[in-house]
């Protein structure tokens, strides 16, 4: 169970580091969120998903457990709504985009 822990936390800090960098390199707000969300999460989830196996289902673990979900759907609709609302308030995309599912929707 040691070794699975640590590699879900070695997991986990990857996806978070990719995701902070994303946040850095990528062009405008609707992509750097995607990055943030997506990557970000999942590290999150898997560094919460290391304390259970190393804890166990101590105080801990099942703190961990609980704080999977909720994080999973606190970031994605958190992201939706910040993403929503750019593009009310008229954030533009950059030219290298290619979809706009929002373009017709008011």
């Amino acid at each position: 169970m040691n070794s699975i822990s640590t590699v879900l936390l070695v997991i986990g800090v990857a996806f978070d580091l990719f995701g902070c960098i994303g946040l850095i390199r990528l062009p405008d707000v609707y992509n750097r969120l995607q990055s943030a969300t997506k990557c970000v999460t999942l590290g999150t989830c898997s560094i919460l998903l290391s304390l259970f196996f190393r804890y166990g289902f101590s105080d801990v673990g099942v703190k961990a457990l609980i704080a999977i979900p909720l994080l999973f759907f606190a970031s994605t609709v958190g992201a939706h709504a910040l993403i929503r609302g750019s593009h009310i308030f008229g954030i533009k995309m950059t030219d290298k985009s290619i979809v706009d599912d929002y373009k017709d929707a008011k």
